[in-house]
This record gives structure tokens, sequence and C-alpha cells, in this order.
């Protein structure tokens, strides 16, 4: 029943351009390996993204009517195993789009110096290829009421596989990849604006014949999956923008010899994001 949430929740399909914000060394790295790096989600750049939506089901847990000492034992079971997924687990691993190619909110965290741009996918690509890697592509719930709506689905779902399962401990390790998919894609509504995609990996125990990859991160080492963008060796762009720079012309002349060069020729061209460049 868990899967089948998880599988509502992916099922929506992007019909509009994907942007990926990234530097120009992040550019680089994309074109050149034709890959993109998912982060495990509990790496991720905004750490509390995870804890915002275990903390969104110990809420509903807590809110429960407690009915009997049965279900008294449920949700406790429940919410000590949520307690435990901050650190531990399989690995999950997660790419983040935006449907706004242009934002000032995403430029001021990619565009420091003037080095910041945003690469736009064909949607109708990057959903074949993740189906070729058995990943799901889905759009991120920022809605408080359908947050609250889905984590009551869970908790109910849970209860229900108590009265299945005596060792619901056991029960909960086997949903344990499909619950945090659906974790991945709730994100606090202050966010919303952002409008984003994410790319989520199926769950994996261990690294064993899977592109799994480790960076040095700034106070531990930090998984990685190489997510292949190769579409018969051309990288399926539509549009690139550039972000704010206090040189856009040549920055856009540059970018466009360089991806020229490299096969990866974005569809629909290069532009400046017009945005005024302040360095800070």
């Amino acid at each position: 029943m868990i899967a089948a949430l998880r599988a509502r929740l992916f099922s929506t399909i992007p019909d509009d351009t994907l942007y990926h914000y990234t530097s120009l060394q992040g550019l680089m790295g994309i074109v050149e390996s034709r890959t993109l790096r998912a982060s495990d989600i509990r790496y991720m750049n905004d750490s509390t993204e995870l804890i915002y939506a275990l903390n969104l089901l110990q809420t509903t847990i807590a809110s429960r009517t407690q009915i009997s000492r049965e279900l008294n034992a449920a949700l406790s079971i429940f919410s000590a195993w949520l307690r435990e997924q901050i650190n531990v687990g399989p690995m999950l691993f997660s790419a983040s789009f935006r449907a706004n190619g242009n934002l000032l909110s995403q430029w001021r965290g990619y565009s420091n110096h003037g080095k910041g741009v945003s690469l736009g996918f064909n949607p109708r690509a990057i959903k074949a290829l993740a189906d070729e890697q058995d990943f799901s592509l889905g759009r991120c719930l920022y809605n408080v009421t359908e947050q609250q709506a889905l984590a009551n689905d869970i908790v109910s779902i849970v209860v229900s596989m108590h009265a299945e399962h005596p060792d619901l401990q056991k029960a909960l390790d086997d949903i344990e990849g499909d619950l945090l998919g659906i974790c991945a894609l709730l994100k606090h509504p202050s966010f919303a604006e952002e409008q984003e995609w994410r790319l989520v990996s199926p769950a994996f125990m261990s690294v064993a014949d899977k592109p799994i990859a480790f960076r040095e991160g700034k106070a531990m080492l930090v998984p990685h999956y190489l997510f292949n963008l190769a579409t018969k060796g051309a990288i399926p762009l539509d549009h690139v923008y550039v972000g704010p720079t206090p040189n856009s012309d040549l920055s856009v002349n540059a970018l466009s010899h360089y991806l020229k060069d490299k096969n990866a020729n974005p569809a629909r061209g290069i532009r400046d994001s017009e945005i005024p460049y302040r360095p800070r």
C-alpha cells in the first residue's frame, strides 16, 4: 500500500523544461561526464529536508487518538523507527530540477561570483532516462493540507500493517525505500516558488555493481549516484540560462562555443538572465 502511495505521488509527468542550477565548474563536470550527480538525501545541501518530512509523520502520530493499547504499540514502534532513519538505513539518491530557470533566489546561491548557469533539460528525455535507470521523477509537494493528508494515509497503513505482521519492525524495514521516496518529495511551503522536481532512486543497501561514488564534503564523505544523461551521445538540453554576471555577452558567447564543441547544443539556445549582477 505504501508502494501505491509512492506511485501516485510520482505519477505527474512534466511538460515544461526542467532546469538544474549549477556553477560553471558543475556545468563542465556534467557536460564532460555526461552524468548528473544525485546525492544521498541524508547528505543533501539542506539537511533539514528529510527531517521536515519525518517530523510531519511524528506530528501525525502524536495527534492520533489513542484508541487501544494495540494502536499505541504500533504508533510507538513506528515513532521509534522514524527517529532511527535520520542517520541509518539504505542509500536513496536524489537530483533536483526547477520549473523556473531564472529565479533570483537560486542565482543568489549559485552566482555569488558571476559563475552560475541553469541547464534546461528536455522533460520527456529526462523521464525516459529515469525509467531506464529505475529512478522516479516527481514534483515536490508544498501544500501543507495535502502533506498532512498524505502523512495520515501513511500512519493508517502502518497501523493496519501492525495487525497483519507480528514483527512490525521487519515490515517497516521492507517498506523503507518507498517511504523515503515519498519523504524526498515533501518540502517546506516556504520553498514553493522553486517549483522543484526531483529524480529519486530506488533504495540501495550497498555500492556493489552500481555507479555510486564518493566525494569530499564539508565534514565527511558524501555518497552520490552518477545518473546517466547520455541519449545517443548527446545531452538532452532544451535551453540554458547564464546567471547574473558582469560580462554577460562574453559569458554567453564562451558558453555557446563550449557546448557546441562538446556536442551539447541546447535546442532553444542560450540566454542571459538579464538580472542585474550584484557582487557579494
